[in-house]
């Protein structure tokens, strides 16, 4: 799928939920999917950022995106029951959601690592998506063929020194993922996968290797096929994968 070439209306009339949609993979991915026809719903903390890529969309005659602000490290059961109702009365069903917010958290060995730290970490990149799932499965329900992808990471497929709570966070990722996909499989027309991006210049990337030169690796925009070919109908198939976005 590096080489996957998207049909035109790939997204058309499709309702994707993008988190961490303000700033990096999650910006781009959100332009990319408003740019093949998708009605895009961009989560993240930062008004301000969301409000920029809300009118990069409109400027590119992208549908009318949607704006929802949340603060995943803080957030409740009862902000997100509150966000699927909003959701229902706006839109009335999910066709998709990009798990893409992440919290890095501090690399340093485990023995080390800060309790509080550990646990604002697996609230944004477990819980977070957990809840948001679990909470929208009524949503996706009522697509005739949802996709849901999680984010994962090298460092989740197999555990490296000092990543702690992140790597293990995309760890357990993957396998709610494969949980979901197993679950679900039967008697839906919902999908589960993972999608590793592999080193994409980002802000994230930047704080976990601050000597790297960002052009020196891939940039957002290049790994988009990847995120394409999951989200559209030509991936019908593939269920309870993790898929790389770069050979």
């Amino acid at each position: 799928m590096h080489n996957y070439s998207a049909p035109a209306h790939l997204l058309k009339d499709r309702i994707i939920l993008v988190t961490g949609a303000g700033d990096g993979i999650g910006k781009v991915a959100a332009k990319t999917y408003a740019k093949y026809g998708a009605t895009v719903i961009l989560l993240g903390e930062s008004l301000e950022q969301l409000e920029v890529v809300y009118d990069e969309i409109e400027q590119a005659n992208g549908p009318q995106p949607a704006i929802y602000p949340m603060n995943l490290e803080s957030a409740t059961p009862k902000d997100y029951e509150d966000m699927q109702t909003t959701l229902d009365n706006e839109f009335g069903r999910l066709d998709g959601i990009l798990h893409n917010a992440a919290l890095l958290g501090s690399l340093m060995p485990i023995a080390q690592y800060d309790m509080a730290h550990w646990g604002k970490v697996m609230q944004v990149n477990l819980n977070a998506p957990y809840m948001l799932t679990r909470l929208c499965l009524p949503l996706l329900e009522k697509s005739e063929n949802a996709s849901i992808i999680f984010t994962t990471d090298d460092v989740g497929i197999k555990g490296k020194a000092y990543w702690g709570a992140y790597g293990i966070s995309k760890a357990a990722g993957d396998n709610l993922m494969q949980i979901l996909a197993d679950e679900m499989e039967v008697n839906t027309s919902m999908r589960f996968n993972s999608i590793n991006p592999g080193k994409v210049a980002t802000t994230m990337r930047s704080k976990a290797f601050p000597g790297e030169n960002p052009e020196t690796i891939a940039s957002p925009e290049a790994i988009m096929n990847s995120y394409l070919y999951l989200m559209g109908d030509d991936s019908k198939s593939v269920n309870g994968q993790i898929i790389k976005a770069q050979s």
